[in-house]
Formats: structure tokens, C-alpha cells, sequence
């Protein structure tokens, strides 16, 4: 699988990446990847949840990844911060 097929959840509503879900899936994607971190991770799991119940109801939760990124300090002799991450992978 390509990074193409990858949505990053950010700031946006929740339709913008319902919307991008949709649209790979409608261009030939078999797979694609909702990727979030930090206080976007809720934001993801509502995309993939309103993809697969109300736009795609054949589509299917093939994985889901937790983890942890450790950020550089944002200021000088601050120390690291660690932020949670997800990646669900979803499968037609």
C-alpha cells in the first residue's frame, strides 16, 4: 500500500476526511490508513466509524495500531514530550 492511501486526521470536520475516505475507495483503493495523533485520535475513530456505518457498509476495520511519537522540546533545554498515535487500517 501506498502513503497515498493515507488520511491524516488534523483539525477539519469530521465530513472533509469522510469525504477523502470515500473518494480513495471510490478511485480503485482496496486499503487505505486513518492515521491521528494526540487529541485528533477521537476525531479518526468518528471518521471511520460514520464511513463504515453510514457512507460504506462493506468496508471493514482490517487493523488498528496504537502507539507513542516522542516530540523534540518546543524550547530550549525543555524536555521531550510524548504524544499517542493510531493508524486503522480499513479494507473493502
Amino acid at each position: 500500500m501506498s502513503e497515498s492511501n493515507a488520511v491524516l486526521i488534523g483539525r477539519k470536520p469530521v465530513m472533509n476526511y469522510v469525504l477523502a475516505c470515500i473518494t480513495l475507495f471510490h478511485g480503485g483503493a482496496k486499503e487505505i490508513n486513518v492515521k491521528a495523533r494526540g487529541r485528533a485520535i477521537s476525531l479518526a475513530v468518528d471518521v471511520v466509524e460514520v464511513v463504515r456505518r453510514r457512507f460504506l457498509p462493506d468496508v471493514k476495520v482490517k487493523k488498528i495500531g496504537i502507539g507513542t511519537e516522542q516530540l523534540a522540546p518546543r524550547e530550549e533545554g525543555g524536555s521531550p514530550t510524548n504524544v499517542s498515535t493510531i493508524e486503522i487500517t480499513l479494507a473493502q
